[in-house]
């Protein structure tokens, strides 16, 4: 039988929950639209590759690294005047979505990179040497060679945003964080602070696993 602490607060956690899946959903789709074709560009500029810029490069990465080098929390509080313009808020899972996106975007650009770095460089350079063009060698030749190590990616960068969205909670950006701050830490409810543990847990294992699998399924090597 579930301790009472736990029955309480079943309707919160359920919502809390799916505003944990609302923010990271948003944030993961807007960081891997936006990130990908960074990631793409952060490989294709590098030196002895067909679109070599050192430029672009340099300034790509340069902001790329600033933004992974804020603490998340930091950024969350940074960007409020930023999520008060975009959404008219500053507390709220979408408020707490501008923050997990910037931060999601150029975590997940670098992982687009390093798996980008894995394929053989030969393989590259027999498609520029028949002539193929920029776009096609990304679209037919760098995309499919890194596609389950992109979504690999795509899982770790889903996990590392629900952490994040753990985070936001402690400022009022709702979801399974939330949850635990106000009924398990604030209220020093251990029962409650150990569901919530409890319910992340499985919802990264059910990510990993998930992203695990489609990775073989798509992965013909």
């Amino acid at each position: 039988m579930l301790p009472e602490a736990i029955i309480d607060i079943l309707p919160d956690l359920n919502q809390a929950f799916l505003e944990t899946l609302y923010m990271v959903g948003i944030s993961l789709l807007i960081a891997v639209v936006i990130g990908l074709p960074l990631g793409v560009l952060l490989f294709t500029t590098d030196k002895g590759l067909f679109l070599e810029n050192r430029f672009v490069k340099s300034i790509v990465g340069f902001i790329v690294n600033m933004v992974r080098s804020i603490p998340f929390i930091i950024l969350l509080v940074a960007l409020l005047p930023l999520t008060k313009f975009l959404t008219g808020d500053v507390i709220g899972p979408t408020a707490a979505s501008v923050s997990l996106s910037v931060a999601g975007i150029p975590f997940f650009a670098r992982i687009v990179e390093t798996a980008l770095k894995e394929i053989d460089r030969g393989v590259i350079e027999a498609s520029v040497s028949v002539g193929a063009s920029p776009w096609m060698i990304i679209k037919d030749v760098l995309l499919p060679e890194a596609k389950p190590a992109v979504i690999q990616g795509v899982t770790i960068t889903a996990i590392s945003l629900i952490a994040y969205s753990a985070m936001a909670g402690t400022i009022g950006g709702g979801g399974v964080g939330d949850l635990a701050i106000r009924f398990g830490y604030y209220r020093y409810d251990n029962t409650v602070m150990f569901t919530t543990v409890v319910v992340l847990i499985c919802l990264v294992q059910v990510i990993q696993y998930a992203g695990d699998i489609f990775a073989k399924a798509v992965d013909k090597r």
